[in-house]
């Protein structure tokens, strides 16, 4: 399971020229979901996520995590970010979860953001999708987490 996060000032999603998502302060997360995930996984990444101290304190630091500055959330399914790129210049998705496995994570992943304490926002999965940001910083990161590195 892959998250790249973006710190944001806003963010929204649409489909179909309507938005279905949008947040003020908080993080943008694209989630790709991969063959072999699990919910732990996904419970992992939450919290994370949601503890990653990547917020300005009042010294201007890196010290506060979304829950501290009572953040949101906009989670978008993305699947590119299983892609390989290793062969050739056409990427290659084998690594990417099928659909109906993808979005049980993707849901089962947003539920438990939702649970630790975050106001979540969410795009349609497999949806044709429009994503709208205003990157903080920018502050951007990469998460990764495979089932054999959990335990």
């Amino acid at each position: 399971m892959k998250a790249l996060l973006q710190r944001v000032t806003k963010a929204s999603v649409k489909v179909d020229n309507q938005i279905v998502g949008q947040i003020n302060d908080g993080l943008l997360v694209f989630l790709g979901v991969e063959k072999d995930d699990t919910s732990a996984e996904a419970d992992f990444l939450a919290k994370k996520i949601v503890n990653l101290r990547i917020f300005k304190d009042e010294d201007d630091k890196m010290n506060k995590s979304i829950l501290d500055i009572k953040g949101q959330m906009l989670i978008v399914s993305q699947f590119t970010l299983c892609g390989d790129t290793s062969r050739g210049n056409r990427p290659g998705f084998d690594k990417a979860a099928l659909p109906d496995e993808a979005n049980r994570l993707y849901l089962y992943f947003s539920n438990q953001v939702k649970n630790l304490g975050i106001e979540v926002q969410n795009g349609i999965f497999g949806a044709d999708m429009k994503v709208e940001l205003l990157n903080d910083g920018p502050v951007t990161f990469m998460l990764e987490k495979k089932s054999a590195k959990i335990f």
